[in-house]
């Protein structure tokens, strides 16, 4: 039996404070133009201890960006059986819960490399959604069709967070499902 190492809560609690300076900072200015200065007087830390937990801000970035990444894919599995509307409300809940993550990666154009990774990420989710081989899509080339699902997904999440939640997010969900409802079957 393998025994579980428990993350000490000071290592929590500065990742997490440097997670939420960077996301802060990236409203204030283009992430390029941030330093591991801002990010250390943002998060209250030093320099040092930044680089004990990331190897520089692109890090940082990249291991947020994959947390989200992996956490909708979790979400993603755990609702697999369910219909496109019911699912669609999960993934539009987590997006809710984390509104200052997504608006951030979305609206600004702070990380632009966030949004291929997540229409990325939605291509291969969409890749067994997607028949082409009868009904509406009978005779469509696959990976196009799946693309196109993919980046108007990720373009509607993207006006979602742009004109700051037009709708609620549970509209949000029953729109989505049952647009993907009508190109998926």
């Amino acid at each position: 039996m393998r025994k579980m190492t428990k993350v000490d809560r000071r290592i929590l609690k500065t990742q997490e404070a440097l997670k939420t300076a960077i996301i802060e900072l990236m409203t204030e200015k283009s992430f390029d133009d941030i330093t591991i200065q801002d990010l250390s007087d943002k998060a209250n830390v030093s320099r040092g201890t930044i680089y004990l937990h990331y190897m520089d801000k692109y890090d940082l970035l990249d291991k947020l960006i994959e947390l989200h990444i992996n956490e909708l894919r979790i979400r993603c599995q755990s609702v697999a059986e369910l219909d496109f509307v019911t699912g669609s409300i999960v993934w539009t809940e987590y997006f809710e819960q984390n509104y200052s993550f997504f608006s951030t990666m979305l609206a600004s154009k702070g990380a632009p490399f966030f949004r291929s990774r997540f229409q990325a990420f939605l291509f291969e989710e969409f890749q067994d959604e997607i028949d082409v081989t009868r009904g509406k899509n009978k005779g469509l080339n696959k990976d196009l069709v799946v693309q196109f699902v993919a980046s108007s997904y990720v373009g509607i999440v993207e006006w979602w967070f742009t004109n700051e939640r037009p709708v609620s997010h549970q509209v949000l969900a029953e729109q989505l499902g049952t647009l993907l409802e009508r190109i998926c079957e």
